[in-house]
């Protein structure tokens, strides 16, 4: 337990993400209120800090103020750099950013790459031979730019050693719980995920692209109602004649609609749901394989092993040791 506040340095520079820089805010902000409420003194302390003092502005219409400038004698304990939306004009505007990144990392007990904030690191040569993750719209030119970086696009974040990069815009909320979890525990941050109305975890684990963010891009109403109630009843059978009677359609047409709606076939649909569900359970608790697989759906744990090895290239098994949050890793 920490002693004293973790300092924070939210490191912005114009056109910042605006969203980002408020969200891993407001995560911090509402940790401190929850420690403050049982009596306990504030878990951090926050500074914008930028590569000059004063304001600085965003991508929308609002600016922060930025109290101190990054230097090497007054290092946080964790540094965020917040993305932009024109991340190489930015990285082309803040060379001495890069710098200071480069020559004070070793210094700083975490630094975090929020969405294209991670191409600062990068440009910094800090990810060379690590995993790292950014906007799925930008890993494409992070992979091309920087070749020695292992760009995983599917995550939501990454942690390397002491090097933590995240997906887009609201998924800086998942990686600040992530840092409230490890600074004061499990407790402190449902407590603050509950508060914010999100998921300490968001279905689809460590993925972008999770089915129930997926599904509401289906217009027909017939087809999202079947969506839904597959993501509610992943353990339940669904034959497609069931499926169809749902959407009121005959299984011909209610496959054909699918497929032009979804872009996969029902039973492609229901694997993924399934797998989803699958991850979450993995990661945050220790039930056994053949319990997961029956709360998902299938008879044995060999066909949850089959999924796996089919959609994600890894067992169920490396898959827990990877993601698991009882297991601590830095890779």
């Amino acid at each position: 337990m920490h002693s004293s506040p973790v300092r924070v340095d939210l490191v912005v520079y114009p056109g910042f993400k605006a969203l980002e820089a408020i969200g891993t805010m407001s995560v911090l902000e509402y940790a401190n209120i929850h420690l403050a409420q049982s009596g306990r003194p504030p878990g951090y302390s926050v500074r914008i800090a930028s590569t000059r003092a004063g304001t600085i502005a965003s991508d929308l219409q609002m600016s922060l103020e930025a109290t101190k400038a990054v230097d090497a004698t007054d290092l946080p304990d964790i540094a965020v750099i917040v993305g932009a939306r024109a991340i190489e004009q930015a990285l082309a505007s803040n060379q001495p950013l890069v710098a200071w990144a480069r020559d004070n990392a070793s210094q700083v007990n975490r630094l975090v790459g929020l969405c294209s904030g991670s191409f600062f690191l990068a440009e910094a040569g800090l990810l060379d031979g690590l995993r790292a993750t950014t906007h799925w719209s930008a890993a494409g030119l992070l992979q091309r730019k920087f070749r020695d970086v292992k760009v995983e696009p599917d995550a939501i974040y990454i942690r390397a050693g002491h090097l933590w990069t995240s997906a887009g815009v609201t998924a800086c909320i998942d990686l600040a719980l992530a840092l409230v979890e490890e600074d004061f525990g499990r407790s402190l941050a449902l407590a603050v995920a509950r508060d914010l109305v999100v998921y300490l975890r968001r279905p689809g684990g460590q993925s972008q692209y999770s089915m129930h963010l997926a599904s509401q891009n289906t217009t027909h109403p017939g087809i999202r109602e079947v969506q839904d109630w597959i993501l509610s009843n992943v353990a339940s059978p669904m034959p497609q004649s069931d499926l169809a009677r749902r959407a009121a359609m005959s299984e011909r047409n209610f496959r054909r609609v699918f497929v032009k709606e979804v872009g996969v076939a029902p039973n492609q649909y229901i694997d993924a749901a399934r797998l989803d569900k699958a991850c979450v359970l993995l990661q945050d608790g220790d039930l056994p394989l053949k319990s997961i697989a029956g709360r998902v759906g299938y008879a044995s744990e060999q066909s949850l092993r089959k999924l796996f090895l089919k959609q994600l290239g890894v067992t169920a098994e490396e898959y827990r040791v990877r993601f698991s949050s009882a297991r601590r890793h830095s890779d």
